[in-house]
């Protein structure tokens, strides 16, 4: 039961977010997140091809594929992206942060370079239509670095 002076909120239950792909995403999601799907098919008769795609055990995507929309090819520098500018993924344990991080390098879609944002580790990678994303993680390390600065431990490859 709901207290006074409680968050009202228990986090985010989706993102909506238009893909060029979404049968190429919903892979991705699975092979880098064990993600799942739920629904894949028209929001409604005659409309837009929707996916629910589950994230978490609360957090889904709500992925559309607008046949003729252009918008999904506009990867333009941070802040010029529109409303939405990027996702983070919060991963559970620092276990599940290295094994998406290897999945990741494996699929050539980040160099690997885990940034101290304090309370969190940050990773951010490039999703199938080029959408920048991020994974974080409790920093188990806390305190130890300059905020900001890459963590040693998570050794980066080129990407070229």
């Amino acid at each position: 039961m709901w207290q006074a002076g409680e968050m009202l909120t228990s986090g985010i239950d989706h993102v909506a977010t238009l893909t060029a792909d979404s049968d190429r995403l919903q892979r991705f999601l699975i092979d880098v997140f064990d993600a799942t799907v739920e629904f894949d098919g028209p929001e409604y008769p005659g409309g837009p091809r929707m996916t629910v795609i589950n994230i978490g055990p609360h957090t889904e995507l709500n992925v559309f594929q607008v046949d003729g929309n252009h918008e999904p090819a506009k990867q333009t520098p941070m802040f010029g992206r529109g409303r939405l500018d990027h996702i983070g993924y919060q991963a559970p344990t620092i276990e599940a942060f290295d094994e998406i991080r290897r999945r990741l390098m494996e699929g050539r879609a980040t160099d690997g370079v885990v940034t101290d944002f304090g309370r969190k580790l940050s990773l951010f990678f490039r999703d199938p239509d080029a959408m920048e994303c991020e994974v974080l993680v409790a920093n188990p390390t806390r305190g130890t670095r300059k905020i900001g600065s890459a963590v040693p431990e998570y050794e980066p490859v080129p990407l070229d």
